[in-house]
């Protein structure tokens, strides 16, 4: 990626920024207090989650049993309760139908400290999602609300102007429910006030937003609106040719994989790598770029280093499941992580233990499993993958050579170690991977002392190799289901019985 620069002109200086390089204080908790007026479309979040063991005998369908229920703020009331995490307050308003979820997700608005104000209509209910989750997984998702809502927008108008005065920054969250339809209204209000408005976009219509100061669609409705873009030069002319056609002083354009893209025709355009190292949900991470650009942008932050604070908490948000709110630590975490020079894949002990100190100096939980891994499977992934949603980084350690022949007899490993450690650390889950030539982990454990120590579902807790040590020092030890019939054993065993390999040899 090339390295690109944004001068901005002040009153008295130019300011020139390299968006590759930190130079805002990472301390969120030593912004400046200000305020986010949010309007839009609002939700409330339902999740059933539990495990899914069998297919029904009516459908080919899994059976879910339910064994954990909860409810969080979505839509615009879940940008505003990011921008409150950050430690800014946050005024809302919503529609929503006078109805039960209403009740409740005024309930939940209080709770995470928002001023929230909701305005109905005759015909209007709460939208309400309902997702089916196992296992980290979404399965299915239910949505109930109404499909042509009809909103009190003279009551809108008269709550907004009453908040208006109060606010640094204005967002509106258009979920394409129809609360923010009338958004040409909203913006000139806000204009006349002197107050810069940031606008999460639904509609392909941008016109619509005419004369916010930021749009931040993702790159399906920016390509939507200005048609496939096949390279970064070709982001950067449309959406710069975009501004100019609708009075934005900005595009921030969200990419997924590929990170994000601030567009503007008045100075370079700015290119920042995802942050994210799992991908878990992308639920609502939109909400986190739009809730923290804003909150920064209300502190006094210039742009440019906003929109590197939103690149970080969208990294931290899609590494959570559901519906996410990224904290003020949590943020300075990532932002701290991101300016430290990092060391992943295999490593020594020696490149491993100051990586560990590191990581727990920014907050964040390390989980620690170990094993042979010789014929990597889908059974592993798997296992890998539930070890890693426990924490925020993942060791690995393998049995060496020797040791793996120690332990599973002649002809064993098929694969060689650094085979093996390759494979492993080619995953995406996998944070380190480390070998020991020991027949158990013991000493590696009491050297990394993990706060997670995980193992297959075959052990029992008490068996496990370095648990009495993980749990007197205050960390967890867990045990992980596998997957029914996978194992580098049985494959093996499968290979032998059909004579592609004979027994006892590699």
């Amino acid at each position: 990626m090339r390295r690109l620069y944004l001068t901005v002109q002040t009153s008295d200086s130019i300011v020139t920024y390299e968006p590759n390089v930190i130079h805002m204080n990472s301390r969120i908790r030593d912004w400046r207090p200000g305020r986010v007026l949010v309007v839009g479309d609002v939700m409330l979040d339902r999740y059933w989650s539990g495990p899914a063991a069998r297919i029904s005998p009516e459908a080919p369908v899994p059976v879910v049993h339910v064994s954990e229920e909860f409810e969080r703020v979505g839509g615009a009331a879940n940008v505003a309760a990011n921008i409150v995490a950050l430690g800014m307050d946050a005024d809302l308003i919503g529609g929503a139908g006078n109805d039960p979820a209403s009740a409740r997700l005024q309930e939940l608005c209080d709770a995470c400290g928002i001023a929230a104000e909701f305005v109905c209509g005759p015909k209007c209910e709460t939208t309400v999602k309902l997702r089916v989750m196992s296992q980290h997984q979404q399965l299915l998702r239910l949505d109930f609300e109404a499909y042509v809502p009809i909103y009190d927008v003279e009551h809108l108008h008269q709550v907004f102007a009453k908040k208006l005065n109060e606010a640094d920054i204005v967002v509106l969250s258009d979920y394409g429910k129809g609360f923010v339809a009338d958004s040409r209204t909203l913006i000139a209000a806000a204009q006349v006030a002197d107050k810069r408005v940031i606008v999460d976009p639904k509609s392909t219509d941008f016109s619509r937003y005419s004369g916010a100061y930021l749009i931040t669609p993702n790159f399906a409705e920016f390509e939507a609106t200005v048609g496939k873009c096949d390279n970064e030069a070709e982001i950067e002319e449309r959406g710069a040719n975009l501004c100019r056609n609708h009075n934005f002083e900005a595009v921030l354009v969200t990419r997924g994989e590929h990170g994000m893209t601030l567009v503007s025709p008045n100075f370079a355009a700015i290119t920042l790598n995802a942050q994210a190292r799992d991908v878990f949900d992308v639920t609502g991470a939109g909400d986190t770029v739009c809730a923290v650009v804003s909150a920064a942008l209300a502190a006094g932050v210039e742009l440019a280093d906003a929109v590197v604070y939103a690149n970080s908490a969208a990294g931290v948000a899609v590494g959570k499941m559901g519906t996410a709110i990224v904290t003020t630590e949590e943020l300075e975490n990532a932002l701290q992580a991101s300016a430290e020079p990092q060391t992943n894949g295999v490593v020594d002990i020696q490149e491993l233990l100051p990586q560990i100190s590191a990581a727990k100096r920014r907050g964040e939980r390390i989980v620690m499993t170990n094993g042979c891994f010789d014929i990597l499977h889908a059974g592993h992934v798997a296992y890998l993958k539930l070890a890693k949603a426990l924490g925020s980084r993942l060791v690995v350690a393998l049995n060496s050579d020797k040791s793996v022949a120690r332990l599973k007899g002649a002809g064993r490993p098929i694969h060689q170690l650094t085979d093996r450690m390759a494979i492993v650390s080619a995953l995406a889950c996998v944070d380190w991977v480390i070998s020991f030539d020991e027949d158990d982990p013991g000493a590696l454990v009491e050297a990394i002392n993990p706060d997670v120590l995980a193992k297959g579902g075959d052990y029992n807790i008490e068996d496990i190799v370095g648990g009495d040590h993980v749990l007197a020092n205050g960390g967890e030890v867990r045990t992980l289901p596998y997957v029914d019939g996978l194992s580098s054993s049985a494959i093996i065993e499968k290979l032998v019985a059909q004579g592609t390999v004979k027994a006892g040899k590699r």
